[in-house]
């Protein structure tokens, strides 16, 4: 999609691209919707007039009337299985926001996958593919994936997935599961097209979140995002928290993006497919035969 008619640029705020925007009657679900990123998004959801549930890990005590919390563990499979089962009724909107970033060592779920590509990919994908009756009954039903510019780094290696062969290096692993998140919203796109679900994934950019709580303090420094002294700073490149979370939110509930699918937005722009350099779209994370081969081996393992 070039010359986008979208009206917003990187310093807009979810706020901003909601504006005006009649989310009445809509029901959204925003992994980790009660913290960081996750809360700006349900925040500008919110004002919008949608029913916002956040799906974390712990309930966690925050001002934001309106906002509905249910347990729910993208590690633990029951638990994903737990949350689609008890939910009734259409689901407009699913926000697929959680994830973790640079775990140090190697880890590995329950089922055998690696932590990273565990809980930012295959999590996501029992939960949608459980709330899928949902997304179809509430027809134009909209699915947004957080993924990172980081999957421009690490393309998905379906033959040593969890690093049982190569070194485990904890940014190829965050790379990875990020261009995963990429390729499950082009497979979902295509594949559940015909129940009026679009799909599309994103890049929020640079934020000073929980996200980092796994970064060195050498590496922030390298980002120009922490000081000599250990205090955290923020570069003019970063975002706030609000502008951070502008693209979940535009993807979200903007008419201005309505029956765009397997997609990769950024800075509410969709994004140019490029071979190299800091912005835009890998190739290998808009593959279609990538995107089915990851499908099919994580419906082995959610059955």
């Amino acid at each position: 999609m070039s010359n986008s008619s979208i009206p917003f640029g990187a310093r807009a705020t979810a706020t901003d691209v909601l504006a005006g925007a009649d989310l009445r009657g809509k029901r959204v679900v925003v992994t980790g919707g009660a913290s960081g990123l996750g809360l700006e998004t349900s925040r500008a959801l919110l004002a919008a007039g949608a029913e916002v549930t956040a799906a974390v890990r712990r309930p966690l005590d925050i001002a934001l009337p309106g906002l509905a919390q249910l347990p729910l563990d993208l590690t633990d499979l029951a638990s994903v299985r737990r949350f689609a089962e008890t939910w009734e009724g259409p689901l407009d909107v699913l926000v697929a926001n959680a994830g973790i970033m640079a775990v140090p060592t190697r880890e590995l779920s329950a089922e055998g996958w690696e932590l990273q590509l565990a809980t930012n990919f295959l999590g996501h994908f029992a939960l949608a593919r459980g709330l899928r009756r949902s997304l179809a009954t509430a027809q134009d039903a909209r699915i947004v994936v957080v993924s990172s510019g980081a999957h421009r780094s690490a393309p998905v290696d379906l033959d040593d997935l969890h690093f049982d062969r190569r070194p485990y290096d904890r940014w190829t692993a965050y790379g990875q599961s990020k261009s995963a998140d990429i390729l499950l919203a082009v497979a979902a796109g295509t594949r559940w097209a015909d129940d009026g679900i679009v799909a599309n994934a994103l890049n929020p950019g640079y934020i000073l979140t929980g996200l980092q709580r796994h970064v060195d303090d050498d590496t922030m420094r390298a980002m120009g995002a922490m000081d000599e002294a250990g205090n955290l700073v923020e570069p003019d490149y970063f975002k706030t928290p609000a502008q951070g979370a502008s693209t979940a939110a535009l993807l979200a509930g903007s008419p201005h993006v309505r029956g765009i699918t397997g997609r990769y937005f950024e800075d509410n722009q969709p994004a140019d497919v490029v071979a190299d350099g800091d912005h835009g779209v890998a190739p290998h994370a808009l593959d279609p035969a990538t995107a089915d081969r990851l499908w099919e081996l994580a419906e082995e393992v959610v059955g």
